[in-house]
């Protein structure tokens, strides 16, 4: 019986050894996969790979992949996520035009917030300036309740008369250029 255990223990020695394919990362190399990709969560596995041939070391994009830490979601919030937390601060803005019985154009603009998907303001004109726009946001906000996230689209209609009015009522330049986004379905759906 003690030569079966012994033949037995031989065999599986032999097919359990290595026989090529990717060598192992040491296990120093795969600690600082894992620190590099939770201290760089935007970082993939080309660019800690990119990084690491930098610093000398030659592992593979894949096995860099294998060491990073896995994530259960994006590293930062969706669109639908940032309208969901900050929906009481946001307001969207749209113009349209209306023809009359008369053959005249009538535009109006819509100020809706959407907090509790609400119509702030709707105001009609025949002819609408830059200074009657900005005229509006005041009116439909006021000065001290002007929404933190303005979404309009960026036609000439508005003019530097209207951006200089929501700077004066609270927003700042970089507000301003990353908050004016394009006008949503919502909005466009409510004037048809």
């Amino acid at each position: 019986m003690e030569w079966h255990r012994v033949g037995f223990r031989s065999f599986w020695r032999l097919e359990s050894r290595r026989r090529g394919g990717r060598p192992t990362v040491p296990l120093e190399i795969g600690k600082l996969i894992r620190e590099m990709s939770i201290a760089n969560p935007l970082w993939g596995a080309p660019r800690i790979h990119g990084e690491l041939l930098k610093l000398g070391i030659d592992v593979g994009p894949t096995s860099v992949a294998k060491y990073m830490v896995k994530r259960r979601g994006p590293p930062s919030q969706g669109w639908k996520a940032f309208l969901h937390n900050h929906a009481d601060g946001i307001a969207a803005m749209d113009m349209f035009v209306v023809p009359t019985i008369s053959f005249r154009l009538l535009y109006g603009l819509l100020i809706m917030g959407h907090g509790r998907r609400q119509i702030l303001w709707f105001g009609v004109t025949a002819h609408p300036t830059a200074e009657w726009i900005a005229n509006q946001i005041t009116e439909a906000c006021g000065w001290d309740q002007a929404p933190r996230y303005l979404i309009r689209d960026r036609d000439g209609a508005d003019g530097e008369v209207f951006i200089r009015r929501l700077r004066s009522m609270g927003h700042s330049r970089s507000t301003d250029s990353a908050a004016l986004l394009c006008v949503p379905k919502t909005l466009s759906e409510l004037m048809r």
